[in-house]
């Protein structure tokens, strides 16, 4: 007899920014030692193979918080607001008691059209909860904002700047001058935005800087709540850029350590104009240069190592005081980082580097031990955190509107049919170069992922689709997009395409059960006397 194990108590979603799965030890850097991470992964189960919805923050994040694809959410680039009736982990879990909480950064951007049409004052409580999709927001922490007047107003409302300035860190945007910059021989600032400068140690010290403010913050929440439950998204900036850390973390690594970058041999790479289009970018040009990616590259991997040694912190904190027995820890990254491979910069476009995520899951109770320490490798992507947390915390799921699926079964080693193919997507329309390069309207810009067993396929809107075997091509460095001999792989997964788009959930405002519940009451063609409406009765 099997019974249903009792549930956590808490959940703690851990999420980096712009990390590649790659640059973890545990997912085999042999350069990069990343021991907590690793504690973690041998506590809990390592997915080998997870995928993120998008590869840029507001897409991406948005599949994380509301369980649905980009197409579902629409939120299709960074600072597109997520609709006002699109449900998140804290709709879910607060009802239920559970307070939600932010550290870190979400990329939410608040919907001030909706906002106005139902006549809510965007700066009120109720608005709130929609400006920071369903978080209480413990501590928001977005990022470097840029010194232009623009950002004033979200510069000064960071909780971050206050702390730096309070600190002695003076100046008008204290977040770029000390955090994110260098100092050159006459005092002079070296911007981190300049990744020439990546290799110079960050002007703060290493005790006031992002990481270890926000690793300070988590800890806070986590104490302050005592024995109450909490879902707490801790969310790391780094490594995301500016690729600029502080001592002891900028001289870690050196150039030696550098792993060659993953690129076809001159005049063997794909000739796809999307792609193409891509590779013509400053960031691409510049990643391509080895100048580039030698100083750049042991930054990244110092930023790593230092958020490895902050969870070393935390998890220590969780296991002092008991929290590490009845929490379920959920850590990954929003997308990746191309670094030079493939001959670009960035995250946008739909190769391993960007889609690639690490995703570790360590439930606490005994019914997980089965799985402990073990890798999965079956395909599981962003979405599938939310349900987990659902069947983890005992609540009820959300069949109509979800489009991930729980982990739970898998963690508790349940034999049950999963999914054959993974869903990444990402719209150009908003890299104008690349859309005025291919002559595209704003609505032809989508490019889709289906991810299967041994294949990736890229479809585009207008241009002929990309093909790589990931069994034979784990590089993805042949493009058989285009060769007569994989017509019929082609053919099968643009088939998958299609039952992908049919199934996306849009019934989301009643629940299956509502429907099944008005289903029986109706009945046509069975007439009853109980019938509550007498349609079609002789």
């Amino acid at each position: 007899m099997s019974h249903t194990p009792k549930p956590v108590r808490n959940v703690l979603y851990i999420m980096c920014d712009q990390l590649r799965r790659d640059y973890l030890s545990c997912y085999g850097h042999p350069h990069l030692h990343t021991p907590n991470i690793d504690r973690l992964a041998a506590a809990g189960v390592r997915f080998s193979r997870a995928y993120t919805q998008g590869t840029i923050c507001g897409p991406s994040r948005m599949s994380a918080y509301t369980g649905r694809y980009v197409s579902s959410h629409q939120v299709a680039w960074n600072a597109v607001p997520l609709p006002l009736e699109e449900l998140t982990i804290g709709d879910y879990l607060r009802p239920h008691g559970i307070r939600t909480a932010l550290v870190g950064k979400t990329h939410a951007t608040p919907n001030l059209d909706a906002l106005q049409r139902l006549a809510i004052d965007p700066l009120s409580q109720q608005a709130e909860v929609f400006n920071e999709v369903g978080f209480e927001a413990f501590f928001r922490h977005d990022g470097i904002f840029p010194d232009d007047p623009l950002f004033d107003d979200k510069r000064e409302s960071a909780p971050y700047t206050h702390y730096l300035r309070d600190h002695g860190f003076e100046g008008r945007n204290p977040w770029h001058d000390w955090a994110n910059a260098a100092e050159g021989e006459r005092g002079e600032i070296l911007s981190g935005w300049k990744m020439r400068n990546a290799h110079l140690p960050a002007r703060v010290p290493e005790q006031h800087s992002e990481t270890v403010y926000t690793t300070d913050r988590a800890i806070d929440f986590i104490g302050e709540q005592g024995e109450q439950p909490w879902c707490l998204h801790l969310s790391y900036i780094k490594p995301h850029w500016p690729y600029i850390a502080p001592a002891p973390y900028h001289a870690l690594y050196g150039a030696d350590q550098v792993i060659d970058p993953v690129r076809a041999a001159a005049g063997e790479a794909s000739d796809h104009p999307v792609y193409n289009a891509f590779r013509q970018h400053e960031e691409s040009l510049n990643f391509s240069r080895d100048e580039v990616r030698l100083n750049v590259v042991p930054t990244y991997m110092g930023l790593i190592k230092q958020v490895d040694d902050q969870l070393g912190r935390l998890f220590d904190f969780l296991q002092s005081n008991g929290r590490w027995d009845d929490t379920l820890i959920v850590f990954t990254s929003d997308h990746g980082d191309f670094l030079g491979d493939h001959y670009l910069g960035e995250k946008e476009f739909l190769l391993e580097p960007a889609v690639g995520i690490p995703l570790i899951v360590r439930d606490p109770r005994v019914a997980a031990d089965i799985s402990r320490g073990s890798v999965d490798d079956r395909l599981v992507e962003t979405i599938d955190a939310l349900p987990t947390f659902l069947e983890a915390l005992g609540l009820p799921s959300a069949d109509h509107r979800l489009e991930g699926r729980s982990l739970i079964p898998l963690l508790h080693g349940k034999e049950i049919d999963w999914r054959r193919y993974a869903i990444s997507e990402y719209d150009y329309a908003f890299q104008a170069p690349a859309r005025e390069r291919l002559e595209q309207p704003i609505d032809r810009c989508r490019m889709t992922m289906v991810r299967s067993e041994r294949w990736k396929y890229l479809a585009y809107d207008g241009f002929r689709p990309q093909l790589f075997d990931l069994l034979n091509d784990p590089q993805e460095l042949k493009d058989l997009g285009a060769d007569p001999a994989f017509a019929a792989e082609r053919e099968e997964h643009a088939g998958y395409l299609f039952e992908w788009v049919r199934g996306l959930k849009r019934r989301t405002t009643i629940s299956h059960q509502e429907i099944d519940l008005r289903g029986q009451r109706f009945r046509y063609g069975e007439p009853e006397t109980e019938k509550l409406v007498q349609i079609g009765v002789w």
